[in-house]
Formats: structure tokens, sequence, C-alpha cells
């Protein structure tokens, strides 16, 4: 069983009120960015955890979505280049949706390693450091989870199993970081950085 279609649906719904939005009566990116802000970007925010593993076909009309909401508050024009108006936009906000997951489940792991969520959620998490035998290992030192192995397809969706990897490649000092919002903000960064460096390159 999958949920495509429903995907498909629910990235149509936020992608409506982009199309209808009355762009000439607004003169200022800031005012318009606040209106798609808060009627799109807020839908995107919703529950993007659960889109983890997922393939990047069935990501793409999110993606769409985010395109369309930077056309709108940049006016752009059905020929121009969404990628580099995204970078100049410079909010994490316009983080492309893969991003943006790896961002819900990088905090999620940094609050879980805190003590900060439910056992259950905790209890999924390993640090090398905590393996017999593995404490003297150099990724030991740097924060780094173990990675569980899975037999199944649907196992790589797990939290524990997707999420790992993510953390993993973060800087080690942004991983032994105690302060939640110094976490955030250091993360949004990299993730930014990472991404419109990426392209800068290309």
């Amino acid at each position: 069983m999958h949920f495509r279609p429903q995907y498909k649906n629910l990235g149509g719904r936020v992608l409506r009120p982009v199309i209808n939005t009355p762009t000439s009566t607004f003169h200022e990116r800031q005012v318009t960015a606040r209106l798609v802000t808060a009627l799109v970007l807020s839908r995107l925010e919703y529950c993007k955890a659960v889109l983890a593993g997922l393939p990047a076909s069935t990501l793409a009309p999110f993606q769409r979505v985010l395109h369309a909401a930077a056309c709108t508050v940049l006016d752009l024009k059905p020929c121009d280049r969404v990628t580099p108006a995204l970078r100049e936009l410079h909010c994490w906000q316009w983080l492309p949706v893969a991003e943006r997951i790896q961002y819900k489940l990088c905090l999620l792991v940094h609050k879980s390693l805190l003590g900060h969520t439910p056992e259950y959620v905790s209890d999924l998490l390993i640090l090398v450091a905590n393996i017999p035998g593995r404490s003297t290992l150099r990724e030991s030192s740097c924060g780094n989870l173990v990675v569980p192995r899975t037999r199944r397809r649907i196992g790589d969706r797990a939290f524990s199993v997707d999420a790992t990897p993510s953390w993993n490649r973060l800087p080690t000092e942004m991983k032994l970081l105690r302060s939640t919002d110094s976490f955030r903000r250091d993360l949004k960064i990299f993730l930014f950085d990472s991404v419109y460096e990426q392209h800068d390159t290309d």
C-alpha cells in the first residue's frame, strides 16, 4: 500500500492558494513573503517528518509548491530559474523539501539525545560511544549514532534508520551542542549553505 495519490492531492491543495494569490495588489516583497508563508509554507511544515525516506518522485509535488511560492514572492516569469531566486531569499523557510525533512529529523534526534522526548523515541537511538568495544573509535567522540541494518525496504523509512545518517553528516561541534536554540540556528545555516553551495559548484 502506498499514499502517492494522497501526496499528490495535498500538493494541489497547498498550491492552490499560491495560484490564487492576488500578487498585483502587493508591491512590497516582504508583505507578499509573509502572506505566502502563512498560506503555503506553513502547510508544507505540517507533519513533514512522515515524508522521510520517500523517493524524489513522490516529493516532487511538494517541491513544485515551493517553487511556485518563490515565483509568487519574487514575481518571476515561467522561464526564470528558481534556484538562484531561492538563494536570494536567504531564509531557511525556502529550503528544498528534502532538506526540510532532514531538519525535522535532526532536530528530533537532538532533542532525543537531550532527554526531551518520550523514551520510546530516545530508545531508538544508540550512540557509538555507548557500544562496548567501539567507545575508543574516533566516531564515538563525534556524537555519531549507530546506523541500524534493515532487511526490508520499508524498514529504511524507520526513524532510527533514516534519521541516523543525516545526523552523522552534521559537523561534530553541532552534534555536541546542548542548547536547542543554538542547534536550530546552526542547523538551518548548515543546510541552507550545503544546498546552495552545491548548486554554485554544479
